[in-house]
C-alpha cells in the first residue's frame, strides 16, 4: 500500500528569519516600553498622595525617634504628609516583611534598624520570609549608632589590651552580657573574641536594662553597649568605658580610644538605621527621596535630633546602601557560623 506523501517542509530563508526576529524584538520592545510608561510617569508626579513610613519596632525607641524626625522633614520637603505606622512583632521582621510585599511605588517605606535586619537574616533564615538583599530598593542610611566595650569598676582592667591578657589568663571566667541572643551586642562581643583570640562566657538577658543593672551590680563583668545606653553610666563613674568600636572618637565619649588605637585593628561595629523601598520602585522615586534624605541629614536640628538618641546623622547613596547591607549581611553570617550562634 503506497503510503501518502506528505509536501516538504519549507526552511524559512535567513533575509526571513532576519526580518521575523526583527519584528519580534521590536514587538517586545514597545510591549515593555508600554509598560514602562506608567511607571514612568508615576515616578515623575511622585509624591501625589501621603506616604507610609513603617517602622517595625514600638514607639519610642531609637528607629522611632529617627523615623519621625525624618517624617516630620520629608513631608515639608514632599509636600506630602509622610505617616509613621509602628507595625512591632518578630524582632522588626513583621514590618520589614509588609514593606516587602507592598506595591513597588514609593508609598509605602521601611525604617529599619539595618544591623538588626541582617542578624536576623543570617540568624533566623527560616523565620524570615524576605531577602534582605533582593525584597528591597535601598534609598540611603541615615544614620549610626557607636558601641562601646565596658566594664565592671571591680575588673582589672583600664583598657581593651588589659582586657584581652585578663581574658587569656583566665580562660572563659571572663562574662560578657548582651541584650539578648543574637543582638548586635551579643555578635559584637562573638566578633572580640574571635579577633582577640580569647574566652570569655557570655551572659544574654532580655533587653539591654536588665543587661546593664546586672553589670554596674557586678553579677557580669564586661558588656560591648550602644554609646546611648552606656554613656551616662559611664560620666557617673558606674561602669568604666574601655573602647568605642568605631573608627574615630565618638563625641559623647571624647576620652575613650576606639579600637583600632587600643590595638585591636579592623574592628569596627555600629548599628545603622536606614531607609528602604520595596524592590523594583522606581529609581527615579528612590534619587528623589535620596536627594530630599540628603539635605535633610545635613540641617543641624536634625543632626541634633538624632544625636540625642546617640545615633550619628549619616548619608549614603543608593548603590552604597547597598553595599553595606551586602557587607553587614556578609560579616554577621561569618561570625554566627564561626561562634556557633544557634536561633532561640
Amino acid at each position: 500500500m503506497t503510503g501518502i506523501r506528505r509536501p516538504a517542509r519549507r526552511s524559512v530563508s535567513a533575509p526571513r528569519r532576519q526580518l521575523l526576529f526583527s519584528v519580534l524584538a521590536t514587538a517586545g520592545a514597545l510591549l515593555a516600553g508600554a509598560t514602562a510608561v506608567p511607571a514612568l510617569a508615576a515616578a515623575a508626579d511622585y509624591p501625589s498622595k501621603p506616604i507610609r513610613l513603617v517602622v517595625p519596632y514600638p514607639p519610642g525607641g531609637a528607629t522611632d525617634v529617627i523615623g519621625r524626625t525624618l517624617a516630620q522633614h520629608l513631608s515639608s520637603a514632599l509636600g506630602q504628609q509622610v505617616v509613621v505606622d509602628n507595625r512591632a512583632g518578630a524582632a522588626g521582621n513583621i514590618g520589614a516583611e509588609l514593606v516587602a510585599k507592598a506595591p513597588a511605588d514609593g508609598y509605602t517605606l521601611l525604617m529599619g534598624a539595618l544591623t538588626s535586619h541582617a542578624i536576623n537574616a543570617a540568624l533566623y533564615k527560616s523565620r524570615v520570609s524576605y531577602d534582605i538583599e533582593k525584597s528591597f530598593a535601598p534609598v540611603a542610611i541615615v544614620g549610626t549608632v557607636p558601641l562601646v566595650f565596658v566594664v565592671n569598676p571591680g575588673v582589672k582592667a583600664s583598657s581593651l589590651p588589659q582586657l584581652i591578657a585578663l581574658a587569656k589568663s583566665t580562660p572563659g571566667t571572663i562574662t560578657f552580657a548582651s541584650a539578648g541572643n543574637g543582638s548586635p551586642q551579643h555578635l559584637a562581643g562573638e566578633m572580640f573574641k574571635r579577633m582577640a583570640g580569647v574566652d570569655m562566657l557570655h551572659v544574654p538577658y532580655k533587653g539591654s536594662g536588665p543587661a546593664m543593672t546586672d553589670l554596674i551590680g557586678g553579677q557580669v563583668l564586661s558588656m560591648v553597649e550602644t554609646v546611648p545606653a552606656a554613656q551616662s553610666y559611664v560620666k557617673g563613674g558606674k561602669i568604666r568605658a574601655l573602647a568605642v568600636t568605631t573608627s574615630e572618637r565618638v563625641t559623647a565619649l571624647p576620652d575613650v580610644p576606639t579600637t583600632s588605637e587600643a590595638g585591636l585593628k579592623d574592628f569596627e561595629v555600629n548599628s545603622m538605621f536606614g531607609i528602604v523601598a520595596p524592590a523594583g520602585t522606581p529609581a527615579p522615586v528612590v534619587e528623589r527621596l535620596n536627594a530630599e534624605l540628603k539635605k535633610i541629614l545635613a540641617e543641624p536640628d536634625v543632626k541634633a535630633s538624632l544625636l540625642k538618641q546617640g545615633a550619628i546623622a549619616t548619608w549614603t547613596t543608593p548603590a552604597q546602601t547597598q553595599a553595606r547591607i551586602k557587607s553587614e549581611l556578609a560579616k554577621w553570617t561569618a561570625v554566627i557560623r564561626e561562634a556557633g550562634v544557634k536561633p532561640e
